[in-house]
């Protein structure tokens, strides 16, 4: 079962390296915080008891599949979809803007879930859009342009909040 304390201690560094990145990636795609934890430690106890890291050549791209196949596994076995905790802390800028940080996390979870997983990926998971693709299995070209769509169309939802603040004062 344990391969020794080599194995534990590359995946223990791996947890600690990409944890909080992989935690935000299932939580965008499930939308719940609780299930997203379960997913990441499942995946990583998996890794440790299977020792299925060894055949990665990428890491990084290895887990973020691990867990985004998870997600959908489970999703396949019919547990309910539910919203994102409003109150989960997506962004720390230095002067917070409570207003704006909950219309981003509106206009994000308002995107089709293709260009959603983009965003985090790109933003947070620091992929490349080639990495993207070869994760969801479309081109290159696929993953750049559901960014694009996905920037356009927050930047349309923030700028008309913007507006519809501005006209209300």
């Amino acid at each position: 079962m344990f391969e020794g304390k080599g194995k534990v201690s590359e995946i223990e560094l791996l947890y600690r390296k990409y944890g909080a990145a992989l935690l935000l990636f299932a939580a965008a795609i499930t939308g719940e915080r609780c299930r997203a934890q379960d997913i990441v430690h499942h995946v990583f106890l998996k890794l440790i008891e299977n020792g299925n890291l060894r055949r990665a050549e990428d890491k990084k791209a290895y887990l973020f599949a691990c867990v985004r196949n998870a997600v959908l596994n489970e999703h396949k076995l019919g547990s309910r979809l539910t919203s994102l905790d409003s109150e989960m802390p997506w962004f720390s800028p230095p002067d917070r803007d409570y207003a704006g940080e909950q219309n981003l996390k509106r206009a994000l979870t308002a995107l089709p879930d293709d260009q959603r997983e983009v965003v985090v990926l790109h933003l947070w998971g620091e992929f490349t859009f080639s990495q993207i693709g070869d994760l969801l299995g479309v081109s290159s070209n696929t993953a750049a342009s559901r960014y694009r769509y996905a920037l356009d169309k927050l930047r349309e939802a923030m700028v008309s909040k913007e507006n519809s603040r501005a006209h209300s004062r």
